[in-house]
């Protein structure tokens, strides 16, 4: 049998027309597998092709064979990522505010790869999710990458902030000064991934949003802040702060009505404990960063959950019904 141009190509190119043609539900016969690999230029007889699918297993393709009467086919049944993860990771892409449009469906190309030509069209009807405001901020991988490495090589970065005014434009915060911080660690929370660094300057734990920091670029300078970072937990500081609105830790206790524990749980987890009132209530005592939306998520559960104390955070929450009140008098 003369051979194809493509020789050296034949077990990667096996691999992909595998990978592509085949999965749970679709099959390729020995005649239809010669076919594929002479489109590639490449020729092969049926024992050298039992010998190659063989080997595919080392790459983590494992093919096998079904046979019908006197029909046999060949398909992929165990790849490195299972449809079900796979859609997964599209719905977390494609959810995810801090990566934008063009490079959500870049990425999503790529995963579609991944798996069957068949099996990527289930994965495309995944993309089509309406209403998701995706950031504008197309440098946001190369921020992020310089996170990273400043993290690694313990050094400082500088980086300037916006946010956007009533025009739509990228409004500079600090007079465009650039912010002189020290990262630590990167959190992803509300859908939004944060820097959480050290201030100097003001000798405090700050957060920033990635997708909000741009001309970034690491310094010379090491790191400062260790000390408060030596037990730090990103979980529990994304934990504490609502929607990554920062305050000062306080000790707050809430009262609630028993069938509203669970909500409380899927918020702070099962660490929290609660004591019981009576046969229908109960309080919980809570570590947060105390800010006005805090008092708002506590307000949005209605009148079966209420702050009671301390007497300041109670009296905080009263100035600002009061204040809703006037708002909408």
């Amino acid at each position: 049998m003369p051979r194809g141009s493509n020789q050296k190509m034949k077990l990667y190119r096996l691999a992909q027309i595998m990978s592509q043609k085949t999965d749970g539900d679709h099959y390729l016969t020995m005649p239809q597998i010669m076919a594929e690999l002479d489109k590639y230029d490449v020729t092969a007889d049926r024992k050298t092709i039992y010998v190659d699918l063989d080997e595919l297993k080392k790459f983590g393709l494992v093919v096998e064979s079904e046979t019908r009467g006197r029909w046999t086919g060949y398909h992929v049944v165990e790849r490195n990522f299972e449809l079900p993860e796979l859609k997964l990771l599209v719905d977390a892409i494609q959810s995810s505010k801090f990566i934008t449009l063009k490079k959500s469906n870049e990425l999503i190309k790529k995963i579609e790869s991944l798996c069957s030509e068949y099996e990527a069209k289930q994965l495309q009807r995944q993309v089509f999710v309406q209403g998701r405001i995706k950031s504008m901020n197309e440098s946001i991988y190369n921020t992020v990458d310089t996170i990273h490495y400043a993290i690694t090589e313990n050094k400082k970065i500088k980086f300037k902030y916006f946010s956007w005014n009533i025009k739509k434009e990228q409004e500079l915060r600090h007079d465009g000064k650039f912010y002189l911080i020290s990262p630590w660690a990167l959190t992803w929370d509300d859908e939004n991934y944060y820097m959480i660094g050290y201030d100097s300057e003001d000798n405090k734990i700050k957060h920033y949003r990635v997708d909000k920091m741009i001309k970034m670029s690491p310094l010379d300078e090491e790191r400062e802040g260790r000390e408060f970072f030596n037990k730090f937990d990103a979980a529990d500081y994304a934990k504490k702060n609502f929607a990554m609105y920062g305050g000062e830790d306080e000790d707050v206790v809430v009262w609630l009505r028993n069938d509203m524990c669970g909500v409380f749980i899927d918020r702070f987890g099962t660490d929290i404990s609660f004591k019981p009132v009576d046969d229908e209530h109960c309080t919980v005592r809570l570590k947060v960063a105390m800010s006005q939306h805090f008092i708002g998520w506590i307000f949005a559960l209605g009148e079966n959950v209420k702050i009671v104390g301390p007497e300041s955070v109670v009296q905080k929450a009263k100035e600002e019904a009061i204040r809703i009140s006037n708002q909408y008098r």
